[in-house]
């Protein structure tokens, strides 16, 4: 008998049903505050991480840290997003690799002055007999793909250091099909490999790629990549244009010979 109860407790807790539970220490927070989110989780692997895609209340992925878990419990403290939180309600959904299942909290944000030492600085406009030009700063983004191939290179670069940037990918009906976060390098520049092909790729068409970095609007940048059957749609290149004109020059050569076969002959 003890041994049939061992054998159930056992197999009770492998075949446990997954389970997540999330919440935030306040539902109702300042814009210059900073939100607890902490949660339990049950029935996975505590090797794997748990993931937070927190959104704003425009729906725009801010935040998608990896949190460890730590006996079945999780926690991460959200700092605002530069300058300050927008004012609205806040979405955060908890995930792990190891279910299908997902949960999910909100807290809303209230509108709180700003100080003025953080407030964005307008770019200010030169004058006539200026030597200094002030630049705007922001975030750049490119894709490098390989034609015919099933990986697009994402390289970019920002000026604002030690924040995270999030990074969303498009179909071109607007589904999202990957999430990913990077961490630019001491001197702003980020870069990550995006594989193609499989289910999530089965749509023909342009691809968005979306890089968001704190919410502000010169902090998120957009690239399109084409894409056919899974893999990125070959452009015209150099050769295929040389191959291209080679081969005009031959018909055309072809069709004045043939011309000056059948004039007539006095």
């Amino acid at each position: 008998m003890v041994i049939l109860i061992a054998i159930s407790f056992v197999s009770t807790s492998v075949f446990a049903e997954p389970s997540i539970e999330i919440g935030v220490s306040s539902e109702n927070i300042k814009s210059l505050d900073s939100v607890l989110v902490s949660g339990k989780i049950t029935g996975v692997s505590e090797f794997k991480p748990v993931k937070l895609t927190v959104m704003d209340p425009d729906g725009d992925i801010v935040y998608s840290p990896l949190i460890e878990i730590s006996g079945g419990e999780f926690k991460k403290l959200l700092h605002p997003t530069l300058p300050s939180f927008k004012a609205g309600t806040y979405t955060v959904i908890a995930s792990h690799e190891d279910t299908e299942i997902t949960a999910q909290t909100q807290f809303t944000v209230t509108a709180q002055e700003i100080p003025r030492n953080q407030i964005e600085q307008p770019i200010q406009e030169p004058t006539i007999g200026e030597s200094e030009i002030v630049i705007q700063g922001g975030i750049t983004v490119s894709a490098d793909a390989v034609n015919g191939s099933d990986t697009i290179n994402i390289i970019g670069n920002t000026d604002m250091l030690g924040i995270d940037i999030t990074l969303v990918v498009n179909s071109p009906t607007g589904n999202i099909i990957s999430i990913a976060q990077m961490t630019p390098d001491s001197f702003g520049n980020f870069e990550v490999k995006i594989k193609t092909g499989g289910a999530m790729w089965k749509e023909d068409g342009m691809y968005t790629i979306t890089v968001n970095q704190s919410g502000l609007l010169k902090y998120k940048e957009s690239v399109q990549v084409e894409i056919k059957d899974g893999i990125v749609i070959p452009e015209f290149g150099v050769i295929a244009s040389l191959i291209l004109a080679i081969s005009i020059i031959s018909i055309i050569i072809v069709s004045s010979k043939s011309k000056l076969n059948i004039l007539p002959r006095y």
